[in-house]
């Protein structure tokens, strides 16, 4: 059997051929950034975010708490300092959106940040347990399932079975959403995040921490194109 050249390569890396050329690698390609402290206020974190995301943004991310020393703090236990509720779509992975590292975002993902009891106990366990001081309600541009519950708004037909879920959950911020004429589908990605932060605001879990100033919500949407967040 003809061996190609992928082959060839996975064969000398298992072989430790790989392992010499990583002994050999200059000492600064291999350097470990020093872990960053945590913030407790929503503020502080917030800023982080911001910091993070211009870092993508000019595609100068630095890879924050990476390295050996912050992989065994973290086997120890976490202390996120925010929650990020973004979508499932592969195009808006948090951790890189926000130049954070292992241990930083208690991340969680459904498709058009729909809630549910499990989304809702997610959360309720990062604020409550682990003293989370920030909630990020992450939209984004070109949402599938808000540009399915726009198509089901326009038509009339929602698809069958747990998509058709999805989209019966977004489906009242659609049709609550004025059309101007421009872009329908990211105004209903904007109302959907800020929809979304406002029943987690009343939620009976989180109520009182946002009343008190001890957890802040807030709504924002990433631009694919420019890899920018805006905070709504």
């Amino acid at each position: 059997m003809a061996i190609t050249r992928r082959g060839a390569l996975r064969a000398s890396l298992i072989g430790g051929v790989g392992a010499a050329v990583a002994t050999a690698a200059p000492a600064s390609a291999w350097a470990v950034p020093t872990p960053s402290p945590s913030p407790r206020d929503a503020a502080s974190a917030l800023r982080l975010l911001k910091e993070g995301n211009r870092r993508w943004k000019r595609i100068a991310s630095q890879h924050p708490n990476e390295g050996a020393a912050r992989r065994a703090e973290m086997a120890l236990g976490q202390n996120p300092f925010a929650v990020v509720l973004g979508c499932a779509d592969s195009r808006v992975a948090p951790e890189l959106v926000f130049d954070r590292g292992l241990g930083d975002l208690f991340t969680i993902r459904s498709a058009g940040q729909v809630l549910d009891s499990s989304v809702l106990g997610s959360i309720s366990y990062a604020a409550e347990h682990l003293a989370v001081p920030l909630i990020v309600v992450l939209g984004h541009a070109s949402c599938g399932a808000v540009g399915a519950a726009v198509e089901a708004h326009r038509t009339g037909q929602i698809p069958h079975g747990h998509v058709g879920y999805l989209v019966e959950q977004i489906l009242p911020v659609v049709d609550a959403t004025p059309d101007d004429g421009g872009d329908f589908v990211d105004a209903c990605v904007r109302a959907n995040a800020e929809h979304i932060t406002g029943l987690l605001r009343q939620d009976a879990d989180l109520r009182d921490l946002v009343d008190t100033g001890r957890l802040d919500i807030v709504p924002a949407r990433y631009d694919l194109e420019t890899s920018a967040v805006s905070w709504l």
